[in-house]
């Protein structure tokens, strides 16, 4: 991505349960990598004024029963949230925004990450 495009996203308007495309390389050890849809989970009043923003990718490797994966729909294709490899990164790896997450699918979400992580 071109430096000033770079900069245009950094500044653009990101909403929690957002899904867009994110440059996650470089990753290490397990960490999922490659460029991959996101949802956006940190709060919205945080997103307008930090540079970086928290995140789950989507990954189109589906676990059945895993209690870290929450199972959706991304571009009417399945895809599953990993909030087990939540992250925060710099608004320079975003790029388009594919969708966002229904209402169901967010109190789904909301749910798994107080399970993982506690309220």
């Amino acid at each position: 991505m071109r430096k000033d495009a770079q900069e245009a996203v950094a500044e653009a308007v990101v909403k929690r349960y957002d899904i867009l495309w994110a440059e996650l390389d470089p990753a290490r050890g397990s960490e999922i990598a490659k460029t991959r849809p996101v949802v956006v989970v940190s709060l919205d009043v945080l997103d307008e004024v930090l540079a970086t923003v928290t995140v789950c990718p989507l990954t189109s490797r589906i676990r059945s029963g895993w209690r870290s994966r929450v199972q959706i729909a991304c571009a009417g294709k399945p895809a599953e949230i990993a909030v087990d490899q939540i992250r925060t990164i710099s608004k320079q790896r975003l790029g388009r925004k594919l969708g966002a997450l229904s209402e169901s699918e967010a109190a789904a979400l909301r749910r798994t990450i107080t399970e993982m992580y506690g309220e």
